[in-house]
């Protein structure tokens, strides 16, 4: 018995030592329980299943809370889905599936998938590996194949990208122009210097969007979207990219609607109405960026 118990202890630190292996982890009990308890939910679905969106529907009606990432002195994998903003949102409906697509319900799993898609190249090494800028999301989980940008088709009769038609010439310095706003930035200037080398990693490259003018339009124009899509709402906003972000969902009145941590509603939502009109209401979102996860 007393072999049985010291073999037990040994199985259950390495599964700690797991958890915390690739890097400092932050999370309440109740965090992984919930992680848990959606992936063997996740599991029981039909190969049919769309699975991201069957993730962001699980989590409507978590309140919206902004900044769930800054609560330690220095950069650790922090796991909250008491609370969302747009961010994270998107990051554990991302995390979720990909472990569930690895047929694991082990929050270890999700974890580490959860480090990879938030971290530069998949690894946390402090603040500055972390992709700030959705532009650096979406360049690092395209080249570990985590999603492809859908940017149209060339050579359409309506016109190449049709209808990404609006491009973008990236300019990311936001967050080195405001180091102030940043707590860990603040009289760091090695974190500093990092940033500024990741904004000029993505700086100056073009980005196809659809037009805000254009979402208003059904499935015959924007074909291109697919239910669960990620959008990435480009701004005009100096020094960023993306303002906000969120999941496609077409609804009954044939138009497209986003589901998101809203600050407005002060939770996750499926907003009633359509994308067009919530973007009217925003003078400065320009149109979207689609995301697709690979399979």
């Amino acid at each position: 018995m007393k072999r049985l118990l010291q073999t037990l202890f040994v199985a259950l630190l390495a599964a700690a030592i797991n958890i915390h292996s690739t890097s400092a982890l932050t999370y309440q009990k109740a965090d992984s329980l919930k992680v848990v308890q959606l992936l063997q939910g996740g599991l029981r679905q039909p190969a049919t299943e769309n699975l991201t969106l069957y993730y962001a529907e699980k989590l409507l009606g978590i309140p919206y809370v902004g900044k769930t990432l800054e609560v330690n002195p220095k950069e650790e994998l922090a796991v909250n889905l008491r609370e969302l903003d747009c961010t994270t949102l998107v990051e554990n409906v991302v995390a979720l599936v990909m472990t569930t697509r690895e047929k694991s319900s082990r929050f270890s799993d999700f974890c580490k998938n959860l480090e990879k898609i938030r971290y530069r190249e998949g690894h946390l090494n402090g603040y500055a590996s972390r992709n700030h800028y959705f532009s650096e999301w979406i360049q690092s989980n395209q080249q570990q194949g985590v999603v492809r940008e859908i940017t149209g088709k060339k050579g359409d009769n309506r016109g190449d990208y049709y209808p990404f038609v609006d491009a973008q010439v990236l300019r990311c310095n936001y967050m080195s122009s405001h180091p102030e706003r940043y707590p860990m930035l603040r009289n760091n200037a090695e974190a500093l210097q990092q940033i500024k080398a990741n904004e000029r990693r993505v700086n100056g490259r073009t980005v196809h969007y659809i037009p805000r003018r254009l979402l208003g339009k059904t499935r015959k124009v924007l074909g291109a979207v697919e239910d669960g899509d990620i959008l990435a709402i480009v701004t005009k906003k100096a020094g960023l990219d993306v303002s906000h972000l969120g999941f496609a969902v077409w609804g009954s009145d044939g138009k497209l609607h986003l589901l998101n941590a809203s600050q407005i509603h002060k939770k996750v939502v499926l907003e009633p109405m359509t994308l067009e009109e919530y973007m009217r209401k925003h003078s400065t979102q320009l149109g979207i960026r689609v995301l697709r996860m690979k399979k």
